[in-house]
């Protein structure tokens, strides 16, 4: 039986195109900066983001990484939302590798900082005895809070009021192609106030592995030497550089038919008894691929029919989804380009027969 993988977009397959790319590629020792893919999807992925430069790296949680490392350091404070990837899933990297102090901020619904909170959480570099705070982390698209994109204008008063502290910014951008896309506005448009960006081949643009860190020149320079320093630094790469060029060439545009799924995903979860889903609802903000669902707690608890529960069913029916959280009532689907309108037709059908328990 052939499953419906929809527990994230990073379990998609390289395409046949993307596959031959990589075969053909022409590489070099990267390390001595001469495999000339890497440096292509480099200039390539700077340009289009608006900044001096790039840095190919093997992981979005390795971008980041290096970002923080070079921006801050020992003793340093960064400012970082309660949900943000870099604080849950990057396994404390910047505090056990840098030293790095994290200030934690309450992500609002919308995957946004709350800009007054955060003026006031940056301490005073008079004061000996707090740590200085060094850099403002965002994430566009922001992962728990539903793949909300962060629109131009909110990013625009974040870039302002982080210059004006004397921040840096630092966007985690691992599905920033999504955001671009659902707001309909180029990339850079979305980057432009950052100080530094990470943008990630292996989510929604289909690629096997990679993503690539911008911005100014002497920065990247200096990311250069964290990358070594994390042994993030590889030879051939630009066999995996070539599946991140070939995605920016032909699955950008696409991910429209991702959003367009994830939409009508999220209607059959609503209109399912027992279900609900934030993304079915209109709203000011934009959602791209990725659906949240919770079950009704009485439904949970008369039929014992928790997400744990319901992510079994669905996977005896060939659906895989992503159970999440401590109440054991909510559960993550994403959509992606090994995902068609007719699988999610298919995968609502099995949904609505799990919850039926049919």
């Amino acid at each position: 039986m052939r499953l419906i993988d929809l527990r994230s977009d990073t379990v998609t397959q390289p395409t046949e195109g993307m596959r031959r790319a990589m075969a053909d590629a022409v590489v070099g020792d990267d390390v001595y900066g001469e495999d000339p893919t890497v440096r292509r999807l480099e200039e390539r992925t700077a340009d289009l983001l608006g900044k001096e430069a790039g840095l190919f790296l093997a992981s979005g949680t390795m971008a980041n990484l290096v970002a923080l490392l070079t921006h801050a350091g020992r003793g340093d404070e960064i400012i970082v939302g309660d949900l943000a990837h870099t604080f849950l899933y990057e396994v404390g990297g910047s505090a056990a590798l840098g030293g790095i102090h994290s200030s934690i901020l309450p992500n609002r619904d919308d995957g946004t900082l709350d800009l007054a909170a955060v003026d006031a959480a940056v301490r005073s570099r008079d004061d000996v005895h707090v740590p200085r705070t060094k850099l403002l982390c965002l994430e566009n698209t922001h992962n728990r809070c539903g793949g909300i994109a962060l629109s131009v204008d909110y990013l625009g008063g974040a870039a302002r009021l982080a210059q004006t502290r004397g921040l840096a910014l630092h966007m985690d951008g691992a599905r920033l192609f999504n955001a671009a896309r659902a707001l309909h506005v180029e990339a850079a448009a979305l980057s432009r106030g950052a100080d530094s960006v990470a943008v990630c081949f292996s989510k929604g643009l289909g690629a096997p592995v990679g993503s690539t860190l911008c911005g100014p020149r002497d920065f990247i320079r200096e990311a250069r030497r964290w990358r070594k320093t994390v042994g993030g630094g590889m030879r051939q790469a630009g066999i995996l550089a070539a599946a991140g060029l070939y995605a920016l060439d032909h699955h950008v545009e696409r991910l429209d038919e991702d959003h367009a799924n994830a939409r009508r995903l999220a209607e059959g979860i609503a209109a399912t008894p027992g279900l609900s889903c934030p993304q079915s609802r209109p709203a000011a903000t934009a959602w791209t691929n990725l659906v949240y669902l919770a079950v009704d707690p009485e439904l949970a608890r008369k039929r014992g029919l928790d997400a744990e529960t319901l992510s079994d069913r669905l996977r005896e029916r060939g659906v895989l989804a992503l159970p999440l959280g401590k109440d054991r009532l909510h559960m993550r689907l994403v959509t992606h380009l090994d995902v068609t309108s007719q699988d999610i037709d298919v995968a609502l059908e099995a949904l609505q027969s799990a919850v039926r328990g049919t």
